[in-house]
């Protein structure tokens, strides 16, 4: 008895584990500089590659310019279904992917600052790496993030942990999202 109640528990913590583990990561939300492939089936002349330009826009053929930033692809692509469906086409298909991401900022202490490409699974200890390292001044502990404005969306941030636009402490094992403004901070040891 005493066995099947322990392989009963240990079930429920492996199941537990499991679900916790497909949560799905928060929804990457659309942002200037990000370049986008809009697809539409059947429709060549429709299926575009643009980058979103510094209003948070894009021209789309027969709609003119649509508002994009904040917006996660599943949700652009909804949008254009409703806009192009009735006065265009019956039933369109639409599929919005990133071809490439807005970069990441590294400041401070590092030994070549500047704007890098981003990519998925980027964490602050890469993103440091990719910047040359720590320089001989750097503190390891004062690390801080600028989330980038195009992460908000009807003025609330989507799944941040800070607000765009505050500065959070940041661990080496953190990560790093498109926009971010990644500062290393100088010691005084």
């Amino acid at each position: 008895m005493l066995r099947w109640f322990s392989l009963l528990v240990l079930s429920l913590v492996s199941l537990s584990f499991s679900i916790n583990s497909m949560a799905a990561p928060a929804q990457y939300r659309l942002g200037a500089g990000d370049l986008i492939q809009i697809s539409v089936y059947d429709e060549p002349d429709l299926s575009q590659e643009v980058r979103i330009g510094l209003s948070g826009t894009i021209s789309f053929p027969l709609l003119g310019d649509v508002s994009v930033s904040g917006l996660s692809p599943k949700e652009l692509e909804e949008e254009l279904v409703t806009r192009l469906k009735g006065p265009y086409l019956l039933d369109p298909s639409v599929t919005v992917s990133i071809v490439e991401y807005r970069p990441f900022y590294m400041t401070g202490e590092v030994e070549k600052p500047g704007s890098y490409a981003f990519h998925p699974g980027l964490t602050v200890d890469k993103a440091i790496s990719i910047a040359g390292g720590f320089t001989e001044r750097a503190s390891k502990s004062k690390i801080f993030v600028m989330h980038d404005q195009s992460a908000v969306k009807d003025g609330t941030s989507q799944g941040l942990l800070v607000e765009p636009g505050e500065k959070k402490s940041l661990d080496l094992y953190d990560v790093v999202q498109p926009g971010d403004v990644i500062t290393v901070e100088q010691s005084f040891f």
